[in-house]
């Protein structure tokens, strides 16, 4: 199947890494242009010169810190100097500390606000003045914003918000042809969720295998995901393969979700 990518111009955040490099990979598998970004410099330029290599992509790496809006539109611009206009963004960004509600301070609600939710504002409102009918915007979230998953708070209450921006920009964005979605990972084997793992067996006294096997328990699949699981999905969403598709959450959790 033809996602309809090729030569489309994509800015996929936070992806030198983990769930955004995956959808930066299938990306560029389909053809497009991929502007990807990163705090790491290094990291980003090496993901990005990989992509190119693996897939003939043209790509550009720019070193970004989500959190500042001046770093958004720096790297918003320099796509839209390089290649014209943008029809895709992948808004993403690392996950704030694993903590219950009664361990945070009033400094982590703002840090994981700034992170989580203002980031995901600042994007899209950069992005969409380069962003034609016919463009499409993905947020990346979490299963949190159906069900709360313990020790995740702040992720959870911020990204209940993205979620809300989402349904909000897929209805006034839709007369303009620009469509919003939302992708939910499920138990995808990244660094976070590695993290969030050994958390998990510190706080309950047991080890990694065996937190391991309790989420695999509960994933009728009987694996966690990978990347490029989830950046098939990604891609999709993004493409025109997906034009009749907007205001939509999509898990990529295995089955995990038992919610009809």
């Amino acid at each position: 199947m033809d996602l309809g990518l090729k030569g489309k111009v994509a800015l996929v955040a936070a992806s030198s890494k983990g769930l955004g490099y995956g959808v930066a990979k299938a990306l560029a598998a389909e053809g497009a242009k991929v502007s990807l970004c990163s705090r790491s410099a290094d990291a980003v330029s090496a993901a990005a010169n990989t992509l190119a290599e693996d897939y003939g992509a043209e790509t550009l790496a720019s070193a970004c810190d989500v959190r500042k809006l001046g770093d958004i539109q720096a790297w918003v611009d320099k796509t839209v100097a390089a290649w014209g206009q943008i029809d895709c963004l992948l808004v993403n960004a690392g996950g704030p500390p694993a903590k219950t509600v009664k361990e945070l301070s009033e400094a982590d609600w703002q840090a994981a606000f700034e992170l989580t939710l203002l980031s995901s504002v600042r994007m899209i409102s950069c992005a969409l003045p380069a962003m034609n009918a016919g463009g499409s915007i993905l947020t990346v979230t979490s299963g949190s914003v159906r069900e709360p998953i313990p020790r995740l708070a702040l992720s959870t209450v911020m990204r209940a918000g993205v979620a809300g921006l989402v349904k909000t920009l897929a209805d006034e964005l839709a007369g303009d042809g620009i469509r919003v979605n939302n992708l939910v990972p499920g138990r995808i084997d990244t660094d976070r969720v590695a993290q969030l793992d050994a958390v998990t067996s510190e706080k309950l006294g047991i080890n990694i295998e065996e937190v391991r096997q309790r989420s695999l328990a509960g994933i009728p699949l009987g694996r966690y995901g990978t990347i490029d699981d989830f950046g098939s999905a990604g891609a999709f969403l993004l493409s025109p393969a997906a034009s009749y598709i907007t205001g939509a959450t999509l898990r990529v959790d295995g089955g995990a979700a038992r919610a009809i």
